[in-house]
């Protein structure tokens, strides 16, 4: 029988427990997955619940209509040239089967904080209209505003934007129909009686979507009726 010199006994046993050791190792945590600005069931049951009016609807308006209307000269940051404006939340509305409220006394400031205001920004391009839609809607909801404007948020990125809506940057005529259909394809749970397509001067306006205080879809009769009934509307391109 042949004796190992004790140092290699030694330095052969510490290596034996070295890879045990490895073995027994847990595997390092992967990365969690990137979180994308969908809303997802658990997001949406955090939602704040407001309070006062039957349900909302979250418009959403193809910003350079408004803009060849409003500001051609691109003066407002909504309208500046580079901002790549497609369709932006012109307001969260509070709605009634019949009507809607509107400018409700409330404890809020009528002003929105600008530090506020910046966290929407990038949704709804304007200061002004970020105030105005506090004053004029945001005041009927129940809510405070950091919730109203946290709802509002939360309401956007419950809508998937069509690909083909935003990817062609508009310059092009279409029926107001293959609007809908764009927007209830990339939506499920969504159809033609929850929503309504809107025009002026012939050109694609808004796209109003109507949901549940808890931002899941349903059928809003009124607001489906106000649709625009042209036969086809420009969409303008974005600059």
């Amino acid at each position: 029988m042949i004796r190992l010199p004790s140092s290699i006994l030694a330095r052969s046993a510490w290596l034996l427990l070295a890879v045990l050791a490895g073995c027994s190792e847990e595997k390092p945590a992967e990365k969690p997955k990137t979180e994308t600005n969908r809303i997802t069931p658990e997001k949406r049951a955090q939602v704040p619940l407001g309070k006062g009016f039957d349900f909302y609807v979250l418009s959403l308006s193809w910003s350079p209509t408004w803009c060849s209307e409003n500001d051609a000269g691109g003066r407002t940051q909504q309208c500046r040239r580079g901002e790549d404006n497609g369709f932006i939340v012109h307001g969260l509305w509070p709605q009634n089967e019949r009507g809607y409220p509107e400018y409700c006394s409330t404890r809020e400031s009528d002003r929105v904080p600008e530090s506020l205001g910046r966290t929407v920004l990038d949704i709804i391009p304007s200061m002004g209209l970020i105030g105005h839609q506090w004053r004029k809607h945001g005041s009927c909801s129940g809510l405070s505003q950091k919730d109203y404007f946290a709802v509002t948020r939360a309401a956007f990125e419950r809508v998937r934007i069509p690909t083909e809506m935003e990817e062609q940057r508009g310059g092009r005529r279409l029926a107001p129909e293959a609007v809908e259909e764009a927007f209830i394809a990339a939506n499920p749970g969504l159809d033609a009686k929850g929503m309504a397509v809107t025009c002026a001067g012939g050109q694609l306006e808004e796209v109003r979507i109507c949901m549940n205080a808890d931002l899941s879809f349903r059928p809003c009769p009124a607001v489906d009726r106000a649709a625009c009934r042209a036969k086809t509307i420009e969409q303008p391109p974005i600059r």
